[in-house]
């Protein structure tokens, strides 16, 4: 098996920064704890109290950032002043600064960050191979599957692709790039703003903490264009629906314990589930602006009975340049890394950095199309993409987010 890593981070051209050092806290304390953004409402109702937690923070506009009501002392505990943080604070990365508890997720709105030079130019993938083998299958992992040639979808996305998009963050070594899918909200059917990825795309994992200025473009580039097409091109080419920022983000306690950068440490717990708002409102919800939503299947067939799945993403390590959405077609089979964690679905695929978080769908069991895993990790040289199974801790999850923003 050849070297992997997380298809995730892809490093812009700007930024630079030192890792933020690990600081750890019990598994169990904040198993389903939500992160929410810009409030750091505690579980069991520390800090906030338990009526806070159950209801989706109110919010004013200041000076470009959206802030909700009565939070700048709590942040303020965490050595974060809006003002600040709205000047470049956030650039900086001390590790006694990275917020990395599942309770403490903050990204305030600052409008125009994201113009389109900086979305355009997040294409760079850091390189760090790890061992060979990663399999500690005792005979639960298949075997390697052929190379699939990942095949560009048909523009525009907004009809092809509607409910897939590009993610942009920030993290210590710059501007990096994911791929994220927009999926149904059980509570607010027809009226979704809940989008799924990978953990990694928005939570550095053991060793960090949350990922700043996180933002979904829903259609990313919707004709297609290469970079250099892309220069001087209108903002609604770029982002033909806007731009979604994250107000509140969750992801798996063990992505957040014992989730790494290469090597597949925490790829099983790899994914999240974010509720997102406009960075200019529009009045509608995102499912209802991009006309599309996929329902996620949990607990779907290990590989048995599933013939094919469908990853897609954009791609951005080379050959590709970041650009262009591509998907890959292949029948799952099984990647075990552990005894003790569940068994990840893998295909072959060439996709590349920055495919990540990107949606896989199946058929479900009405039928119809759904989102079964979310591209995590591949080798350093793409042959293939694993991404895992979505059991009880993702539902949990998905169903936690909902449940905030019920009402």
């Amino acid at each position: 098996m050849r070297p992997i890593r997380p298809l995730h981070a892809v490093r812009a051209r700007r930024g630079a920064g030192s890792r933020a050092a690990r600081r750890r806290t019990p598994l169990s304390a904040l198993a389903l704890c939500a992160a929410v953004a810009l409030t750091a409402t505690a579980c069991n109702g520390d800090d906030g109290g338990a009526d806070a937690a159950d209801k989706p923070p109110s919010s004013s506009a200041q000076d470009g950032i959206q802030i909700p009501d009565g939070v700048k002392d709590r942040l303020k505990e965490h050595g974060i002043d809006l003002d600040e943080w709205k000047d470049g604070a956030w650039k900086e990365w001390n590790k006694d600064d990275w917020l990395r508890e599942a309770e403490d997720f903050v990204n305030p709105i600052i409008e125009d960050l994201w113009d389109e030079d900086r979305m355009r130019d997040a294409d760079k993938q850091p390189a760090k191979p790890v061992e060979d083998d990663i399999s500690g299958d005792q005979g639960k992992t298949d075997p390697t599957p052929a190379p699939v040639e990942a095949a560009a979808l048909s523009t525009p996305y907004t009809e092809s692709s509607p409910a897939s998009g590009k993610l942009f963050f920030d993290g210590p070594e710059g501007s990096m790039v994911c791929s994220a899918t927009v999926v149904t909200d059980p509570a607010n059917p027809g009226k979704s703003n809940m989008v799924w990825t990978a953990g990694h795309c928005v939570h550095a994992g053991a060793a960090g903490g949350w990922y700043r200025n996180i933002t979904f473009v829903p259609s990313y580039n919707n004709a297609g264009k290469s970079a250099a097409e892309l220069e001087g091109a209108p903002r609604e080419e770029i982002a033909p629906h806007g731009l979604y920022w994250a107000d509140w983000a969750q992801t798996s306690q063990q992505w957040i314990e014992t989730g790494g950068p290469t090597g597949g440490a925490g790829a099983p717990y790899d994914f999240a589930v974010l509720h997102v708002k406009p960075e200019k409102d529009n009045g509608k919800s995102l499912e209802e602006t991009v006309g599309a939503a996929l329902p996620v299947e949990f607990n779907a067939p290990a590989v048995s009975g599933i013939d094919s799945m469908t990853a897609t993403g954009y791609p951005a390590a080379p050959p590709f340049d970041g650009q262009r959405q591509l998907a890959c077609a292949d029948k799952p089979g099984r990647l075990s890394l552990n005894t003790e964690d569940p068994t990840m679905y893998r295909i072959g695929c060439t996709m590349t950095g920055g495919s990540s978080g990107g949606g896989w769908v199946a058929t479900g069991k009405d039928g119809k199309p759904a989102l079964v895993s979310n591209t995590s990790i591949g080798p350093v040289t793409a042959g293939w993409l694993a991404g895992p199974r979505l059991g009880d801790e993702a539902k949990g999850i998905y169903d936690a987010v909902s449940e905030k923003f019920a009402n």
